[in-house]
C-alpha cells in the first residue's frame, strides 16, 4: 500500500493523540499519520542534494498509547551495515510521520526530516 492510498484513522484513535499536536497542519495530517503508524513500516528515499537519493525501509513497533515507546529501525540501500535503530515516545514518532506526510504532499518523495535523522544517528546539535 502506498501513502496515497492511506485511509484516515478512526476518530477515537485520533482523539487519543490530538492533545499532543498544536498546529493546524499537525492536526489535519494526524488521521493519516496514525494510519501510517499502524502499518508499522514505510519505504522511501533519503534525499541527497546534488546526489542520488538513498532508498530506505523503516519499520517500527506499534502500540495504541501515545506515551508508549516506539522502537524504530531503518535500513538504507538494502545494506545490513547501514541499519540504525532509535526509540522514542509514540506521540513523538507520529509527529515525525506527520512531517513525512506534509513533505510527501510537497515533493512526492517519502522522506523523514533532518531532525528525525539527527535523532536516528544520535547527532547532537
Amino acid at each position: 500500500m502506498t501513502i496515497e492510498k492511506l485511509q484516515p484513522a478512526p476518530t477515537g484513535k485520533v482523539m487519543v493523540y490530538a492533545p499532543y499536536y498544536k498546529t493546524n497542519n499537525q492536526r489535519s495530517a494526524l488521521p493519516l499519520a496514525i494510519s501510517l503508524y499502524e502499518r508499522g513500516s514505510v519505504e522511501g528515499a533519503r534525499e541527497i542534494e546534488g546526489g542520488r537519493n538513498i532508498p530506505f525501509v523503516a519499520t517500527w513497533s506499534v502500540s495504541s498509547l501515545p506515551a508508549d515507546l516506539t522502537r524504530c529501525r531503518f535500513q538504507f540501500d538494502g545494506n545490513a551495515d547501514l541499519t540504525y535503530e532509535t526509540g522514542m515516545a509514540n506521540y513523538e514518532f507520529v509527529n515525525f510521520l506527520i512531517e513525512v506526510l506534509i513533505g510527501f504532499k510537497r515533493s512526492r518523495i517519502v522522506d523523514f526530516s533532518q531532525n528525525f535523522y539527527k535523532k536516528l544517528l544520535n547527532v547532537e546539535e
